[in-house]
């Protein structure tokens, strides 16, 4: 007998009014045993979903209330260059929950089971690749980056294989919409006719329905996608996060970090860095994001540019000029970035060169790039800086009326004391796999206020020991 509550909040399916090609209706496939180990109640409460805490059977795909019909979204992507046909393998689209000021957030199960893109998968996640999703999200969240957020984790009482059989797991995500580069990508590669304008139409609704009026609405949605890209990639440099597979398939129109799979953050300063097992020429390294965040954009572009101009050297032309665009809006961004974490208020000419300057230094003292930042003060050149760069940095700070108490305060919140450090999480992750969900709670705790000023233990502010060795981090799947 169902013990869901009766009234269960409004949620719509909009998705399914595009054509078919793009989706298949499908359930999730049912577990044994479901049981929540996280819930983020300031996320359900955002989404008025308090009440449902306690539902596991929801959160797990056993049992559906009346209204939510799911589906697995098709999309493509080029995966480490390479073009492939792909789709939701292993996630359910609940809907969208729509909230009073008219927003539309989508939900949506990760690991519930087999779909018809799974092509050959389980379409099962293991716990700890959920988790970590969960934790890192909400940490990206905590520092001000757009991101795809997590609402519950729900283990499953049955056992996944990978390398060997580990616990099972499904998370509940919730993002400003699922539509991805790879999703036009799809499109564009269908021999209906409409199927692509019904997209961007749809894209256009959910993410810049102002662009629904401009002369050229294709052209408008494609600048938007460009400029929060750029935010966005400026966001992750600022605090050295490193997505690790920066697929098509893993870029939001919404500009919304999505898919947590090998990521990690940097520990000592190099932009070469790479964590992902699978990324062996370092085509995702730290330093190369900027320029594949381009390129995806490019591919983007090539999806829309039978709707950009009926003449296709036309259309090539609008397409370029907006990507042309792309360097200028993410230096602005960084460099902007980059002024905050210095302390600067004002914008100067030189200021490239003194940011320039540390980077390097951090790169030829292999400092850690989080402590460094969070240590860094004005008044005290002993600090492990380059006494000629800290003099430079005060002359350029007296240039400007803010005081030093001003520059402090500026300094801190663009500086955070604590990331999700990845021995710290490594730690977390094996303690829940064993079943041992505290250093997980505690971690996440201490990640909600990463620039706080309150005296957080020294293990969440400090690097790994020598011992840790090099990070590897991998897919999950």
């Amino acid at each position: 007998m169902s013990t869901l509550p009766i009234s269960f909040p409004r949620f719509e399916q909009s998705y399914a009014r595009l054509p078919e090609t793009l989706f298949d209706f499908c359930r999730p496939v049912a577990v044994s045993d479901p049981r929540c180990v996280v819930w983020n109640s300031a996320l359900a409460e955002a989404l008025g979903l308090e009440a449902w805490a306690d539902a596991p059977s929801v959160w797990s795909g056993n049992e559906l209330p009346g209204g939510i019909t799911p589906l697995a979204q098709a999309y493509a992507g080029h995966q480490f260059g390479q073009f492939t046909m792909l789709g939701d393998g292993r996630a359910h689209l609940l809907g969208e929950r729509v909230l009073e000021d008219g927003r539309k957030m989508d939900v949506q199960l990760k690991g519930s089971g087999r779909t018809v893109f799974s092509r050959g998968g389980d379409g099962r996640a293991a716990l700890e690749p959920m988790l970590r999703e969960y934790l890192i999200s909400e940490a990206m969240h905590a520092l001000g980056i757009p991101t795809t957020r997590s609402l519950a984790v729900v283990t499953t009482g049955e056992r996944v294989q990978r390398e060997r059989p580990l616990p099972g797991a499904i998370l509940t995500r919730v993002a400003a919409s699922h539509l991805r580069v790879g999703t036009f990508q799809y499109a564009a590669g269908c021999d209906e006719p409409g199927v692509l304008a019904s997209l961007i139409g749809y894209a256009i609704e959910r993410h810049v329905p102002e662009a629904a009026d401009a002369e050229n609405p294709a052209l408008a949605l494609l600048e938007d996608v460009v400029e929060k890209q750029a935010h966005l990639l400026a966001r992750w440099m600022h605090v050295g996060f490193v997505h690790g597979v920066m697929n098509t398939d893993n870029m939001a129109l919404s500009g919304e970090t999505i898919d947590y799979g090998p990521c990690a953050f940097l520990d000592v300063y190099d932009p070469e860095t790479v964590f992902s097992s699978i990324d062996r020429g370092g085509r995702y390294a730290y330093g190369n994001q900027p320029s594949i965040a381009l390129w995806n954009l490019s591919r983007f572009a090539e999806t829309l540019l039978t709707e950009l101009d009926p003449d296709p050297e036309k259309a090539v032309e609008r397409a370029e000029a907006v990507l042309y665009g792309f360097e200028g809006r993410f230096k602005q961004h960084w460099l902007n970035g980059m002024r905050a974490k210095l302390g600067l208020f004002t914008a100067e000419e030189p200021d490239e060169t003194l940011v320039q300057d540390l980077l390097g230094f951090l790169y030829r003292e292999e400092r850690d790039y989080t402590a460094f930042f969070a240590g860094l003060d004005p008044e005290n050149a002993n600090t492990g800086v380059d006494p000629q760069w800290h003099s430079a940095w005060r002359a350029r700070l007296a240039d400007q009326p803010q005081s030093f108490a001003e520059v402090r305060e500026r300094m801190r919140r663009a500086n955070p004391r604590v990331i999700p450090r990845n021995h710290l999480v490594e730690a977390a992750l094996n303690a829940a796999g064993e079943g041992d969900m505290a250093p997980f709670h505690a971690l996440l705790a201490v990640l909600q206020d990463p620039c706080s000023l309150e005296n957080i233990p020294e293990k969440y502010t400090r690097g790994p020991s020598a011992d840790f060795g090099p990070y590897v981090t991998y897919c999950g799947t």
